[in-house]
């Protein structure tokens, strides 16, 4: 099995949030397995943007709340979720190509998520492609996505898990 971590870019600073009834309901029908997830919503006129774990949603986090606040942190300069980015963010930030997130797709998350838009970002696996996009495609969604092997998927979930 892969995970893949997908970024739904929207134009409006509260689509993302509009956008979790949909993934939800992907998930009720089995047409993706949400592993776990974060939003980020940016309000125009805002310094920075506002994030949320999606622990509500996917119950235990597969990554938890350090990987959101390292991965966000990192791609929007601030740190987020209440993680801690000081010396252990110099230290993974070394390994975050060795788990599939590369600085090109850092760099095209930087570029696209600005003021007065917002991003769904969902660690997922057996998605049914095709259901997934045509769902968030009258959504005025923008699909960046990273594949991650079952290798670096689990070298992530070592970096990341909390407290097991």
């Amino acid at each position: 099995m892969m995970a893949t971590l997908t970024v739904w870019r929207f134009p409006t600073a509260t689509g993302a949030d509009e956008a979790l009834d949909a993934l939800q309901k992907l998930q009720r029908q089995e047409l993706i397995k949400v592993e776990d997830g974060a939003v980020v919503s940016w309000p125009d006129g805002a310094r920075k943007p506002r994030t949320r774990h999606l622990g509500d949603l996917v119950g235990m986090g597969a990554v938890g709340g350090a990987f959101w606040g390292f991965i966000l942190g990192l791609i929007f300069f601030v740190p987020l979720l209440g993680a801690a980015l000081g010396a252990a963010g110099g230290a993974l930030g070394g390994h975050l190509a060795h788990v599939g997130i590369d600085d090109d797709f850092v760099r095209q998350v930087r570029e696209k998520v600005t003021p007065g838009t917002s991003a769904l970002f969902v660690l997922s696996s057996d998605a049914v492609v095709d259901r997934v996009r045509a769902e968030f495609d009258g959504r005025h969604a923008e699909l960046l996505e990273t594949n991650l092997s079952a290798e670096e998927e689990a070298r992530l979930r070592e970096a990341f898990t909390e407290g097991e």
